[in-house]
């Protein structure tokens, strides 16, 4: 008999009153029932804030290919020309003949290829060191590493200016590619990545025999390969559109890059034609556009990664 008054009790304190039961339906149906008449209105808005941004980013990138088409006379005309009419290729011919164009991309092909590759290499060999191997300091190291990221490139220019201009390497390749080896944002990046990784698998591989490089390129950089991917795109988009620091160190076109051979379009009053400028940013822009499109998968798995864990 005691025994059913004590599973009665509990049966009873477990049970919420019919009152209760009706006032928590009530509830989540008032919350079910504002989350479908929100539901809606942010989808609106989420289309509405895409559409802003495409409008931002597409519209000056069809002006340049629209301008880059045009005569020079209607470039200037009010109301604004939104169409060439009539379409020419004048600009993107008198854009070859004016400037040597072809000595301007080999110049930017060379240092951002060169640039990049060395960026690449020390930020991997950097961070590999930062996150997977123990050395007095290392903590310290990181600091430092932290600290130039908070420093903008253009505090450092004076002194870099001086330092190259004393060696002798003004007008020269290395004098432009060495300064600009600095690998802050990769060595960040690519260390996050490697923390990340599964430790039982980097302790296998130890235990294996694998030493720190078999380690590294065996073991780290073939479960790294999207992040790698995505700091070697936007390393390379950085160095080909670097414009301030070969500025500086070029005098002509046997080391000028392509951003700075465009500003040489100007006459000798300052005056610029920008038909022939549109041309060249256009043909400036195809070669990481194709790049982009071609690797924009890894990198959005590069940058995306560690952000979701199972």
């Amino acid at each position: 008999m005691s025994t059913s008054t004590i599973v009665g009790t509990v049966d009873e304190e477990k049970t919420p009153p019919a009152a209760d039961r009706r006032r928590r339906r009530r509830a989540a149906h008032n919350v079910e029932a504002s989350t479908h008449n929100r539901g809606p209105v942010w989808t609106a808005a989420g289309y509405v804030g895409m559409v802003l941004v495409l409008l931002v980013v597409a519209v000056p990138l069809f002006w340049i290919l629209v301008t880059s088409f045009k005569e020079r006379g209607d470039i200037y005309v009010r109301p604004a020309q939104w169409w060439p009419e009539p379409a020419t290729g004048q600009n993107y011919s008198e854009l070859t003949t004016r400037i040597p164009f072809s000595d301007y991309v080999r110049n930017s092909v060379i240092i951002t290829a060169a640039t990049s590759l060395a960026k690449i290499i020390l930020g991997v060999l950097s961070a590999y060191a930062l996150s997977l191997m123990r050395f007095p300091g290392r903590s310290i190291v990181f600091i430092v590493v932290i600290a130039a990221l908070m420093v903008p490139n253009q505090i450092t220019v004076i002194s870099n200016y001086a330092l190259v201009a004393q060696l002798g390497w003004r007008n020269t390749y290395q004098g432009i590619i060495i300064p600009l080896a600095g690998v802050a944002f990769g060595t960040f990046l690519m260390r996050n990545q490697f923390l990340n990784l599964p430790g039982e698998i980097i302790e296998a591989a130890r235990l294996d025999g694998a030493g720190p490089m078999k380690l590294l390129w065996r073991v780290v950089m073939p479960m790294s390969w999207p992040t790698l991917v995505a700091f070697a795109l936007i390393t390379v988009v950085s160095e080909w559109n670097e414009y301030l620091w070969p500025f500086l160190m070029s005098d002509d076109e046997s080391t000028a890059t392509l951003p700075v051979g465009l500003t040489f379009l100007q006459n000798n009053d300052g005056v610029t034609n920008w038909g022939p400028v549109m041309a060249g940013t256009v043909l400036a822009m195809l070669p990481i556009l194709v790049l982009f499109l071609f690797l924009q998968r890894q990198m959005i798995k590069g940058l995306t990664a560690g952000a979701v864990k199972s």
